[in-house]
């Protein structure tokens, strides 16, 4: 955790949206874009801070739209996210940087790699989220993802309006029963991982910190994952690192293979890991390598 609150700031770009900001590791350092996890928002950049902070790495993490304090943009589209990346780069004196996304911020990642090669130098994508409308089948995900997306194919409007039951209950500020919930579910090295009081709470910071003022960001931040990405993979020209834990219950590594189609990829699946314990446990061997790529 770090010694003091991180630097929190909420943005106002160009294009009259505003974005929500953490900044983690070294406010001086080599600077690093990072991508939240779904449900989760800046806050979760944390767990980065340690490794960040001992390799001289900034890390300026970012509430996606409708998420946290970041204000809502209307039917976005994955495609959306780079134009806003480049001006949040250029409110903050940025002509240089490298993104990474965890998990649900995977296609995030790419995404900006393939829009904004002259601004980003390389990504890092850590247990992320296949192109699963691409992918045509939800084989190789967790129960709970398999069951959402059953229900939001039938049946969108149940599926929003069961978030919005939740919104409410997400958001109180009592510590653990979403942990509980989730460490029930888990196996091997996750469930090892999240044991740790301290790593446990940041999951919790996380997950709550998604769920802001818009009633549907979390909603609407998920369907995303269900759409056509609306980019060839195959026309990213930078370095690209996708890393994947051969423990993860959340997303098989199986499905990681679509890196492959990346000209400038290395894929490294990592033994013995899973989808939480990765980051956490090897975050100073990602980062270093991504900023020495």
């Amino acid at each position: 955790m770090p010694d003091s609150a991180p630097a929190r700031r909420v943005i106002p770009l160009p294009s009259g949206t505003r974005l929500a900001i953490e900044e983690y590791g070294a406010p001086q350092g080599e600077p690093v874009l990072f991508f939240h996890g779904w449900p989760s928002a800046a806050v979760q950049g944390v767990i980065l801070h340690k490794a960040a902070a001992e390799l001289g790495i900034r890390i300026i993490a970012v509430s996606r739209p409708g998420l946290g304090a970041s204000a809502p943009q209307s039917r976005r589209r994955l495609v959306d996210w780079p134009p806003l990346v480049r001006e949040l780069a250029a409110a903050l004196g940025l002509a240089r940087i490298r993104v990474l996304g965890i998990s649900g911020g995977g296609p995030y990642s790419l995404v900006c790699a393939w829009a904004l090669p002259d601004l980003v130098a390389g990504a890092a994508v850590v247990c992320g989220a296949p192109p699963l409308a691409e992918l045509g089948t939800a084989a190789g995900f967790n129960v709970a993802y398999r069951a959402m997306l059953g229900v939001h194919r039938r049946l969108p409007w149940l599926m929003r309006g069961l978030f919005r039951v939740l919104h409410p209950l997400a958001r109180v500020d009592a510590p653990g029963w979403m942990m509980v919930m989730m460490r029930g579910a888990l196996v091997g090295p996750d469930r090892d991982t999240l044991a740790d009081p301290a790593i446990s709470k940041m999951c919790s910071d996380g997950f709550r910190g998604a769920w802001g003022e818009h009633r549907d960001g979390v909603f609407e931040d998920a369907e995303i994952y269900t759409q056509p990405w609306g980019f060839p993979i195959e026309e990213i020209r930078v370095p690209v690192r996708i890393w994947h834990g051969t423990e993860d219950r959340n997303f098989s590594h199986s499905l990681a293979e679509y890196a492959r189609r990346i000209p400038q990829s290395e894929l490294r699946i990592v033994e013995g890991e899973g989808h939480y314990s990765l980051p956490i446990r090897r975050a100073g061997e990602i980062l270093g390598d991504l900023v020495a790529g």
